[in-house]
């Protein structure tokens, strides 16, 4: 059977305070309580710097054990050295602790900056540097700078399978082939849902999907409405039983690469209206997955976290 995880990118945001969180709710505890309402979260602020084996830990021992992240990767890689020179950087950010979620690592996003362009040479040369799995991550990261040296941040056994997605912003990667490069690495391409103001393409590319919902009319700020939520759900299903919509927006036509029940990642990324972790549990509750969750949006726990 596939997974089907519905949650928000990141969780610490001011507004959300005396909203999604509960007056009173310590900001400490907040992690806790965002985990106990969605089935997963995207770690952000891995994007804007590169984060503590330390944090990771407590990030892992603070949700349940069903739990999944997402781990957005440095900007540092993708906007600022745009994937020229990116073997040590990319050493760094793995020996830096994402590892450490343990079973609650899901995928990796990479995503790209709305002026990159599509080159073929550079995307095939950065795909063959991702780890595919612990054991490559870890050999990876044996390349990184001497202050991460033996910093612990890869002290994890297994070779637990490592998933990739990548969100593009430029309309040059419309293209097949970008299309057959993330197909033949098994990289997901993302479905990005930006309100119209960057390509929104549905190709499946790899055995999972990963979703993000920018914000339905205006970018960032507006919720979805029943309507909305009602076709992501019903794309959702088609994705998880391993197809796609009739009336799916693809670079490449034709259905997708035959397969069995996929995986499904979906981000609520509109966050500035507190829109972001209401959204994803109005999708959870119409997919039936919202049984087991202990917190409500705006609701204080009755258990302690």
């Amino acid at each position: 059977m596939s997974e089907v995880r519905i949650g928000i990118s990141g969780w610490r945001y001011g507004p959300w305070r005396k909203d999604f969180y509960p007056k009173g709710l310590p900001q400490d505890d907040e992690l806790a309580f965002a985990s106990r309402a969605v089935n997963t979260i995207e770690i952000n602020g891995s994007f804007y710097s590169l984060q503590t084996p330390e944090r990771y830990r407590s990030w892992a021992q603070a949700t349940p054990e069903d739990f999944v992240f997402a781990v957005k990767a440095p900007r540092y890689i993708t906007h600022i050295r745009r994937l020229k020179t990116i073997e040590q950087p990319m050493a760094n950010f793995f020996a830096s602790g994402p590892l450490l979620l343990g079973d609650k690592l899901g995928p990796f996003l990479w995503q790209f900056p709305p002026s990159m362009k599509f080159d073929e040479a550079l995307f095939q040369a950065f795909l063959e540097l991702l780890p595919r799995d612990r054991a490559a991550a870890r050999r990876c990261a044996e390349g990184c700078a001497e202050r991460l040296q033996g910093n612990g941040g890869t002290a994890i056994e297994g070779n637990q399978r490592l998933r990739h997605a990548v969100e593009i912003r430029h309309e040059s990667f419309l293209c097949e082939a970008f299309v057959q490069l993330l197909r033949k690495h098994q990289v997901a391409l993302v479905v990005a849902d930006s309100a119209g103001k960057w390509p929104y393409v549905e190709d499946v590319t790899a055995d999972f999907v990963y979703m993000r919902l920018h914000g339905d009319v205006e970018l960032y700020s507006s919720g979805y409405t029943s309507r909305a939520l009602r076709r992501w759900k019903e794309r959702i299903v088609h994705w998880s039983e391993g197809h796609q919509a009739e009336d799916a927006e693809l670079i490449v036509p034709g259905p997708p690469p035959k397969h069995g029940p996929r995986d499904v990642y979906c981000y609520f990324d509109n966050d500035q209206k507190v829109h972001a972790p209401y959204d994803a549990r109005r999708l959870l509750e119409k997919l039936h997955l919202d049984h087991h969750l202990m917190t409500e949006p705006g609701v204080e726990p009755e258990v302690d976290l």
